[in-house]
């Protein structure tokens, strides 16, 4: 039986600087089309390196202590645009162009066709990291709503559509995930909050289309975007969360270390294990492991501790790896404080 207090990250685990360009991946900050430049490996050598540096993210997680772990998302140029670009649907040739949450242009895919998976997309990074760890392991897909938002449509004629769209190529992905071995299943879908009207009128049920008989543990994250993207984060809370009630997913993730969020909020989403941010991603300090722990007792103040989870605020994409893994150390350590308060 799982350890109450259970450690794990949110996706994302800094790639190495020989391996990508990390100023022009600052530039580009979760680009949704492809951008291949940021990649300093030539082609011809890109998936070892890829490989190489994806054995560095798992064993780093490992030594920090954490419980839950991913491939560290290595491969991807964004938390979204491998998946979404690898569809049958979008454009090859054009995009389009959006206002992105920070309310600057930014290109996207355009979809010129009916969205399909005609492919495994992360079936072999969820394979490669379940055969180097014995540690339970979670694999991450943006969530329907998020792609929908971050596309230009020429072909459903609505957005909402347009998300079940994708819901149907993210359910066939999940299903597989599972198939190959994975634990954890999560939908990354910042743009719950950031659009949360339209999220009221469609983003559980495409959620919901996107989890239908998952036959493991699933999980929904939820973020007001990178701390080195976004600096004020709003104590006031997310716009769209405790609707999230009444989604499939077993498992609710939540930044809260940043925001300083006030977690009575957790109260209003009983069935769910919640996934809450301990670290402050935006703060250049490693935190000592005691205020790791406290963050954690606030936490506990609103939820029992078997329905805790604790992670960084976000993915940790955009930090130092010095500074990723210091605080990854921080969070198994302030957890194991308050592990051993509880016994």
């Amino acid at each position: 039986m799982p350890e109450k207090l259970q450690t794990a990250v949110v996706g994302s685990y800094p790639q190495p600087e020989w391996l990508v360009d990390r100023e022009l991946l600052r530039k580009f900050m979760a680009p949704r089309i492809r951008v291949e430049e940021i990649w300093r490996v030539p082609e011809s050598e890109l998936a070892q390196a890829q490989d190489d540096a994806t054995v560095e993210a798992i064993r780093d997680q490992e030594r920090a202590g954490i419980d839950i772990i991913t491939d560290g998302e290595i491969r991807r140029e964004s938390y979204s645009n491998r998946f979404a670009n690898a569809l049958g649907g979008i454009d090859p040739d054009r995009h389009g162009e959006i206002v992105g949450r920070t309310g600057v242009k930014v290109p996207v895919p355009l979809v010129s066709g009916p969205i399909e998976r005609k492919r495994a997309v992360e079936l072999r990074d969820l394979e490669f990291l379940r055969a180097r760890t014995d540690r339970r392991v979670k694999v991450t897909l943006p969530g329907p709503f998020t792609m929908a938002q971050q596309a230009v449509d020429e072909y459903y004629g609505s957005k909402e559509s347009l998300a079940f769209a994708f819901a149907d190529a993210v359910n066939e992905e999940v299903h597989a995930l599972f198939g190959a071995g994975a634990d954890v299943v999560q939908l990354d879908e910042p743009w719950l909050q950031s659009n949360a009207d339209k999220a009221r009128r469609y983003g559980v049920t495409a959620i919901n289309r996107a989890l239908a008989d998952a036959p493991g543990t699933t999980a929904v994250h939820l973020c007001f975007g990178y701390a080195a993207l976004v600096k004020d984060k709003p104590a006031s809370g997310y716009a769209f969360l405790t609707e999230l009630e009444d989604s499939t997913a077993d498992q609710i993730s939540i930044e809260a270390a940043q925001p300083a969020l006030g977690l009575a909020v957790l109260s209003s989403l009983p069935s769910k294990t919640l996934m809450v941010g301990v670290l402050d991603l935006n703060d250049p300090d490693i935190e000592p492991p005691e205020t790791v722990a406290a963050r954690i007792r606030r936490a506990l103040d609103v939820l029992p501790p078997e329905r805790l989870i604790v992670t960084p605020d976000c993915g940790m994409k955009y930090l130092p790896r010095e500074t990723a893994f210091g605080k990854l150390r921080a969070l198994a350590a302030g957890a194991s404080i308050v592990r051993r308060e509880l016994r």
